[in-house]
């Protein structure tokens, strides 16, 4: 058993305990890790962070359930980060089959100009959602890119699902405010921004 692995079982242990301390070890020690098997898997960088969270997350609220009879703690990460990156690509790909079936003939050949303007809209929006509260910006991004109930947000982000909700309308409400000021939103003045 390598020292490694049975300082990541101490941290687990602690973990198990409670242990804020111990937690912010564990995610020190091993987010680097995770963080490459999801980006490998996902091949795209801010979906592969917000897994991370998850996993680092789920790892702190089951950290009894590691056992050393099966792997190591780096293989029982990466079996967690894996499934969770299957069930995303699952969701994805069960989207976009939905998205296509509802337009069975989609625009071909879409201009460069078309092609620019979808790319700065999603750099727009990526930017504007880092801009707000990370409870916020992980609410939204749960809700709307990855597809997740309230349920699984409120389990993920260890929160009732009336605050989900309420992170959910407020982080909306500073996506517009912040779209707006941008230019990509509404007019900044006129829009309707009551929650």
């Amino acid at each position: 058993m390598s020292e490694q692995n049975l300082e990541g079982e101490r941290l687990l242990r602690e973990m198990g305990r409670g242990s804020r301390a111990a937690f912010e070890a564990f995610y020190e020690r091993y987010a680097a890790f995770v963080y490459r098997v999801a980006l490998r898997m996902l091949h795209d960088p801010m979906e592969a962070e917000d897994l991370c969270h998850d996993i680092f997350l789920e790892a702190y609220r089951t950290a009894a359930q590691y056992d050393r009879q099966r792997g190591s703690v780096e293989a029982w990460l990466a079996v967690k980060t894996k499934s969770r990156c299957m069930d995303r690509l699952r969701r994805t790909q069960a989207k976009q089959q939905r998205e296509q079936a509802a337009d069975p003939h989609p625009l071909q050949g879409d201009s460069v100009e078309e092609t620019v303007l979808a790319k700065l809209e999603r750099e727009t929006v990526r930017n504007v959602l880092n801009g707000i509260p990370e409870p916020q910006r992980q609410a939204v991004y749960g809700a709307y890119f990855q597809a997740k109930t309230h349920r699984e947000l409120a389990d993920i982000m260890a929160r009732p699902i009336g605050t989900v909700k309420s992170l959910i309308r407020y982080g909306l409400h500073n996506l517009r405010k912040q779209l707006a000021e941008t230019g990509w939103y509404g007019s900044g003045k006129g829009g309707d921004t009551r929650e």
